[in-house]
Order: structure tokens, then C-alpha cells, then sequence
């Protein structure tokens, strides 16, 4: 039986209002196809200016879709999926990051639904976002692997990957934009130690991450290695902070973090 939604969410949070907003105003769902529900009025009322249906029932969302994109807390997820006691759902799209779909299929015996996971980061707010995807239940579904994957091209880049790759796509890219935020900051807080105002030092750095990033986006014939010899010249400036760099083990620094980041996300998958 067809449903009267084309897509319900659960959770109206901001990642979730990200991925709506680049669906809803990309003009790739009609917002009139979509129903979220969540448990704060003020998260609906954010919602309602997209001119999407809202409610604070769970069960009417999951009931009246033919996707439903699943955009909780994993925390949160085993009283969703207590709420949804009983409910029929046959497609499941989760953002919940560490929770494997054998965890979201035992919490949901009844349905036994297909189940698409993705890792979208906070980018998909300004269209600038990745996104991870496994796409594996749905395998041979050409229709419907096309509209998932279309929900996250409207926010950004995806990349498709397996299941077992999501924890550390969620240490590198999900979690990764902070880390980004952390190293312009830093750039900041020098730059006014040298002189400029924060505003000037705000300015360069911002400008000069984003440039950096996309050299590496398009510099297809060249390695990392090379982009970053390409910058230093011998006895020069660049290569006195790039020695100081490696000097205070800037790659174990970040290969650590990344590490911390991608065995929470294991401990969030038991």
C-alpha cells in the first residue's frame, strides 16, 4: 500500500534540519512529502518554516512512510524503537552513529526492514558536507539507492562504503570537522601573538584551509608529499614550521585522536 509520505524523519535536530533543508529547497522531495517527528515544539518550529508536517508521534511518522531516515541520538534509539512497537517499516535510513544494523534489526524483530547507513558531518548545514553511505541491504535496488543517495547529495559529497568502514569514516570525516576547527583556531590564536588583529588572522586562515583543501581536491597528479614540498623551500620559512611540526609529532598527535574518536564510535556499536 502506498504511504502518504515520501520521507518521515525521527529527530528534528540540527543535522536532521540540514539534510531537510538541502532535500526541501534543492526541490528533490516536495516538503509537503515529508513528516518529522520530534519531542521539542521549538525543533518543530524550525521544521514548520520549511513547510514540512510535524508531530510528537513517533509511530505516525514510521506508519506513514516509505522511508524513514532515523536522526536520534544512539542513546535515544532504544526508546524510538520502543515507541515504534509492532509498526511496519520497510526502509530504514539511520544517522546514528556506531549503531550496527544488527543492533537497529534486534531492537525492530517485527519488521525486519532493508537498512541504509550513513555518516553525514556538520558541513551538510552550508551544502559543503561528506557523507558516508552503506548502501548493502538495498543492493540491486536501483530506485532506491538513487533516492538515498540523493537525500545526501543535496548537502554535500557522499562516498559509498561498507558497514565495518563507518566507525573510522566517523573518526576521519564525521567527527573530523572540529579537528579542522581546532587547527584554524589554532592558526588564529598565533597570528594575534604575531601582531594581527583576530579578525585579520580569522580571515587568512579560514581562506587559507579552504584553498589548501581544494588544491588537494584538485591536484590529481600530485601527493600530499609533494603539495607540501611544493610550499617549502630550502631554508626558508614554511620549512621551519613544518620541521617544528614534526618535531612535537604533529601525525601521532592527530593519528591518536582519530584513534580515541573511532573507539568510542566501537564502544557505541556493542
Amino acid at each position: 500500500m502506498k504511504k502518504q509520505y515520501k520521507l518521515g524523519v525521527i529527530g528534528g535536530g540540527f543535522m536532521a534540519r540540514a539534510i531537510l533543508q538541502g532535500a526541501v529547497r534543492s526541490e528533490f522531495i516536495k516538503a509537503k512529502k515529508v513528516i518529522v517527528a520530534d519531542p521539542s515544539q521549538s525543533a518543530l518550529a524550525q521544521l514548520e518554516e520549511l513547510g514540512v508536517e510535524c508531530t510528537r508521534d513517533n509511530r505516525v511518522v514510521a506508519a506513514n512512510c516509505e522511508y524513514l531516515l532515523i536522526a536520534v541520538k544512539p542513546q535515544t534509539f532504544a526508546a524510538v524503537a520502543e515507541d515504534l512497537h509492532e509498526v511496519s517499516v520497510d526502509k530504514i535510513i539511520t544517522i546514528m552513529a556506531g549503531v550496527r544494523k544488527e543492533k537497529i534489526r534486534a531492537a525492530l524483530p517485527w519488521a525486519l526492514p532493508k537498512i541504509a547507513r550513513a555518516m553525514p558531518n556538520l558541513p551538510c548545514s552550508v551544502g559543503a558536507g561528506m557523507t558516508a553511505l552503506d548502501l548493502s541491504d538495498f543492493d540491486g535496488e536501483i530506485d532506491d539507492c538513487a533516492f538515498i543517495h540523493s537525500i545526501f547529495d543535496n548537502v554535500g559529497n557522499v562516498l559509498e562504503v561498507p558497514e565495518e568502514k563507518l566507525n573510522a569514516v566517523t573518526g576521519i570525516s564525521g567527527s573530523g570537522p572540529a579537528y579542522v576547527y581546532m587547527f584554524i583556531d589554532g592558526l588564529v590564536r598565533a597570528g594575534m601573538k604575531q601582531g594581527l588583529t583576530e579578525d585579520e588572522a580569522k580571515t587568512l586562515a579560514v581562506n587559507t584551509v579552504a584553498g589548501g583543501a581544494e588544491m588537494v581536491a584538485h591536484a590529481e597528479d600530485k601527493s600530499l608529499d609533494e603539495l607540501i614540498s611544493a610550499v617549502c623551500s630550502k631554508g626558508g620559512t614554511t620549512i621551519q614550521a613544518v620541521d617544528s611540526f614534526h618535531k612535537d609529532d604533529l601525525y601521532g598527535i592527530i593519528d591518536r585522536a582519530v584513534a580515541a574518536c573511532v573507539h568510542r564510535a566501537e564502544e557505541l556499536s556493542e
